[in-house]
Order: structure tokens, then sequence, then C-alpha cells
């Protein structure tokens, strides 16, 4: 038997944005479509970089391509309340960054979803872009957010 990992809290997390929600991003069903939580992850991760390299990440020689995502639900989400992301490092390897995302709405200190993200980082020079180490200016900006 496979015990489940506990609900995460705003404590499992180190670096925070606040998002705003949109009319369009609640489903018919009212609350959060499913595609707008990968939207908030890839955002979370890219705008933490951006934020913490002063730099273009699209433009640098190497990148970080999405190989993997997840999302753990816990509670709906939905349009007018902003939603909080929290971001931290779960793994810091050779090629590659695993970062776990929290979303939470309102005063609650337990996640309404939690998100896993994938970068591997591959040469943007070469069309076959084989896989390359983390670049030094990644590497720095999410080894604070290792935990």
């Amino acid at each position: 038997m496979t015990t489940r990992p506990p609900r995460p809290t705003r404590d499992d997390y180190v670096a925070w944005r606040q998002v705003t929600t949109r009319w369009r991003d609640d489903d018919a069903y009212g609350h959060l479509n499913n595609a707008t939580y990968y939207e908030l992850f890839d955002t979370a991760v890219n705008a933490h970089l951006y934020d913490a390299t002063g730099l273009d990440v699209r433009a640098l020689p190497s990148i970080g391509i999405v190989a993997e995502t997840s999302c753990r639900y816990f509670r709906e989400l939905g349009f007018p309340a902003p939603i909080d992301t929290g971001l931290v490092v779960e793994r810091l390897g050779t090629s590659s960054v695993v970062y776990r995302i929290g979303l939470f709405q309102g005063d609650g200190d337990e996640a309404a979803a939690e998100g896993r993200f994938v970068h591997v980082y591959v040469d943007n020079t070469r069309v076959d872009r084989p896989v390359v180490p983390v670049p030094a200016e990644i590497r720095a900006a999410v080894e604070p957010l290792l935990r």
C-alpha cells in the first residue's frame, strides 16, 4: 500500500508571486480550467528565472525545455480572487531542474493544487538540441530555492 504525500502548505515554498485570475480562466463548471493550472506553473517558474537572472532566458545559448509536468488537485480555484504561487526546487541536477509549484487562493495555509515541473537544458544554438548542463546563471537563480 502506498501512502499519498501530505498536502503541501505555504511553509513548503521559498519564492512567491501573486497572479490575477481572469474571467476566461474558469471553465463551464465555474472553476479554473485544468490547462490554466499548467499556465500558472510555467509562469511561476519562468517569471522567477527572469527576475532572478535579469536575462531573457529564451535568448540564452542553453534553454530549459519542459520534459515533464503533473498536477495534484486538492480543491477548486477560480475567478475573481487572485492566486499566490509558491515555488521551490526539489532537485537540481547536472542538466535538469525539478520544481514544485503550490497554488493558494485566499488566506488558507494548505495548497489548493501543487504542480511538478521539470526543465531539461538543451543547446539552443543547434538544430538537434542536445542536452547540456544547466547554465551558471540559471543554477545561481535556482540554488536558493532548494529545499
